[in-house]
């Protein structure tokens, strides 16, 4: 089956977002879209004072190529396209060829592996030190920007430690405890005591009331959003997941104030952004939806590589914790009104995942390389010591 360029999906206000931000994104790139306007290669000398890991969940080059090609057709280039520097990464766990994010996202966070479903814990339930607690130990500021919960287990790994990624509870106190500077996203249901309406806590804990006791400033809306200052924000805008529509901020709204924010320390960020919900549309092998959330992390992707340019401290760093779906252009048009897209699973699948950088020390990132490697060159490049590191 053809998926075509006036394409068909379920629901009127669907369709409508998703042509309205491929519109948007063809408009506000309309000279970035050529080909040969790319992100040049930074001085290698230049010393890295910032760090923005972005991740594409379950996003591989399949679903790369067909936003591209459905958007740009075949001569165009995404922003992620643009970035000077690219590798491969292989992404099994410790127990299994096939991973999950919890485990996938433990090796990008800390270097090491462990078995699938664990949160920044090794195998036999060792505390593994993550790159942004480090950071963080050197008076850097840290952020975490995610269009799902924000104790999925993306965010989850780099500033919690459970042996389990369903312990949403237990992760949302730790995030909290690890004092991120700037969280967004959504999972506002684990942060409110058991009696509230929609909690799903299992004790009277007010997450809430605790982080404005801890100096955070709590937000719910792009509003307020937009307004926030501080060093400390709390910002959860849907009880579970965003939506990723109208009224919410969206993914580069949340990206640019969070550099914003972290910026403002003279000692370096370190922050974190996932497009989450390219997962699940991929296990839903729903290539209209895949293609949307693609697109709105390339824009966030933007947002950063715009910052990175004229920062010139910057080191951006673009890749996925896995692939899903098994997604395959099979045929289609040069202009992209068709595409061809098969599926070969509704899980996540063994291939290896594309790796994209840019800014100082970005070409240290090519080649094909193990999950682990990534944040133990984060942590040689900023002169962070004992990383990797376990504890008890």
């Amino acid at each position: 089956m053809f998926f075509r360029k006036k394409i068909q999906i379920s629901g009127v206000i669907r369709l409508f977002f998703i042509l309205a931000i491929t519109f948007g994104i063809v408009m506000n790139n309309l000279i970035g879209a050529e080909k040969d306007v790319l992100y040049p290669l930074l001085s290698p000398d230049s010393q890295v004072e910032n760090i923005i890991f972005l991740i594409g969940d379950g996003m591989g080059l399949s679903q790369i190529a067909s936003a591209r090609i459905f958007t740009y057709g075949a001569e165009g280039r995404l922003n992620i396209e643009k970035m000077p520097v690219t590798g491969f990464i292989n992404t099994h766990s410790n127990n299994d060829l096939i991973t999950e994010s919890g485990a996938a996202g433990t090796a990008l966070a800390t270097g090491y592996k462990t078995n699938n479903g664990m949160i920044s814990v090794s195998p036999d339930g060792k505390k593994l030190r993550t790159i942004l607690e480090a950071c963080r130990d050197i008076g850097m500021s840290s952020g975490l920007v995610v269009t799902c919960a924000i104790t999925h287990a993306t965010p989850a790994v780099f500033a919690s430690h459970v042996m389990s990624r369903n312990d949403e509870a237990t992760i949302a106190s730790q995030l909290l405890e690890n004092k991120v500077n700037v969280m967004l996203g959504g999972g506002r249901m684990f942060f409110l005591p058991e009696s509230e309406p929609g909690s799903k806590r299992h004790d009277e804990r007010n997450l809430i009331a605790d982080a404005r006791k801890n100096g955070y400033l709590y937000i719910q809306t792009k509003e307020e959003l937009e307004d926030s200052r501080g060093n400390y924000i709390l910002g959860l805008f849907q009880l579970g997941h965003l939506t990723t529509i109208p009224p919410e901020p969206n993914l580069a709204e949340m990206t640019d104030k969070a550099i914003e924010l972290l910026s403002e320390n003279k000692k370096g960020f370190f922050l974190m952004v996932e497009g989450s919900q390219i997962d699940w549309a991929c296990h839903d092998n729903d290539t209209d939806n895949t293609i949307r959330q693609t697109l709105l992390f390339d824009e966030a992707v933007k947002v950063a590589l715009d910052f990175a340019l004229e920062n010139k401290h910057t080191l951006v760093l673009v890749t996925a914790d896995h692939e899903c779906g098994g997604m395959g252009i099979n045929g289609g048009s040069l202009d992209g009104k068709e595409l061809n897209i098969g599926w070969t699973t509704k899980g996540h699948s063994g291939v290896p995942v594309p790796v994209y950088a840019f800014g100082p020390q970005a070409e240290r990132f090519t080649g094909l390389y193990d999950n682990t490697k990534i944040p133990r060159i984060f942590a040689e490049i900023l002169g962070i010591e004992s990383f990797p590191k376990m504890g008890e």
